[in-house]
């Protein structure tokens, strides 16, 4: 049987090659550096769709809560091939409002969550401290979404990129694809170095890399990069946030190891991953506001990542207006999140033809327009 050949290593070019793998179907997998290590090392790791809720993008939310729903069996399976834990925690969520304008935002966020019917709760300021006492006192509302969870990105990947290897996968890794060759028999990928190489078929899942990819002309796939800056603290002392906690302006996810992921900005710069002054400032004044403790904490890291944003910031799933390609590409935020729906069920398209329910509304060919 023919390869199907992946381009991108991220969680979602390694999570449906696991799958694929797992369906006795052998994967060849190309990144471009070091796989795990682009825009999924440089992430949160926040499994959040109740708090993440927009009033536009219901579909959007739908296949966010699927994923959720289906993250722990998946991360189950992948520390089980992998022999790694990824560190999977369901201590819910916490939004909190600092001040009078943002506690009347927050309410009507918790108005439309349970129009949703989310099992969300409204609290006072002085309940949410009781849940983390880390946060301000001065805090005027929170909404403790219990059903949003996290997990440490980073042991993902490397957990991902092991079970992957385990199961029996091909991984190149600093190995640049030029172009894709279409074809509905025998798609192909050429590499910078000139490497030609056949399959069965090819799955774009190259991030904000996927845009330059040569070949696939009406096809190309509209992502661009997106910047966002963040920080990471150590926590230490008598200093232990137990949740994720997103404030007006900045989040913060603990994770198990220690480490304190603070994020982040959001800004239209292309490729450019320089951190400024500025956006660390941003990130850490919204973030002290409702969690002053951090004041005193150690600086780890400081790092800016490429969010891959279409044009409606929603994904790019399903079989491309090219023979022989598929999308997974396009997550945005919530590529860690909807990693598990969207491997499974790139998975299946390949191997039945069939594309689901969940993958419909995702159409790469949604954008394009019938010229009469």
């Amino acid at each position: 049987m023919d390869d199907v050949l992946i381009v991108g290593g991220g969680t979602i070019g390694l999570a449906t090659g696991f799958e694929l793998l797992r369906r006795d179907v052998p994967v060849t997998l190309f990144d471009r550096g070091r796989a795990g290590r682009g825009t999924s090392w440089q992430a949160a790791g926040m499994l959040a769709p109740d708090a993440e809720i927009q009033f536009e993008e219901l579909d959007l939310y739908g296949l966010s809560r699927e994923s959720l729903r289906r993250w722990p069996d998946f991360a189950a399976d992948v520390e089980a091939a992998a022999g790694m834990e990824v560190d999977y925690r369901d201590d819910g969520t916490l939004i909190v409002a600092d001040d009078r304008d943002s506690a009347e935002k927050l309410r009507r966020l918790y108005a439309f969550q349970r129009e949703q019917g989310l099992e969300v709760e409204w609290l006072t300021g002085e309940e949410a401290r009781e849940i983390e006492p880390f946060v301000a006192p001065k805090l005027s509302a929170a909404i403790h979404a219990p059903s949003d969870h996290q997990v440490d990105n980073r042991r993902l990947v490397e957990a991902l990129r092991e079970a992957f290897r385990k199961e029996g996968g091909m991984l190149h890794e600093e190995t640049p694809v030029a172009s894709v060759q279409p074809d509905a028999d025998r798609p192909a990928v050429v590499t910078e170095a000139g490497e030609r190489v056949e399959g069965r078929r090819v799955v774009v899942a190259a991030g904000v890399w996927s845009r330059q990819i040569d070949g696939l002309e009406a096809a190309q796939p509209s992502v661009r990069p997106v910047k966002g800056q963040m920080v990471q603290l150590r926590m230490q002392g008598a200093f232990a946030l137990d949740h994720v906690v997103r404030g007006p302006e900045a989040y913060l996810a603990p994770k198990s190891d220690g480490r304190l992921v603070i994020g982040a900005t959001s800004e239209e710069q292309g490729f450019d991953t320089s951190v400024t002054a500025g956006g660390l400032f941003d990130i850490l004044e919204g973030a002290w506001e409702v969690v002053p403790g951090i004041r005193e904490l150690p600086v780890d890291e400081t790092w800016a990542g490429l969010r891959p944003a279409s044009r409606d910031h929603a994904p790019l799933l399903g079989a491309a207006d090219a023979p022989g390609v598929v999308m997974a590409t396009g997550h945005y935020r919530h590529g860690v999140l909807l990693t598990p729906v969207t491997a499974q069920e790139i998975a299946r398209l390949v191997c039945t033809g069939e594309t689901s329910p969940w993958l419909e509304p995702f159409s790469p060919m949604r954008f394009q327009t019938t010229v009469s």
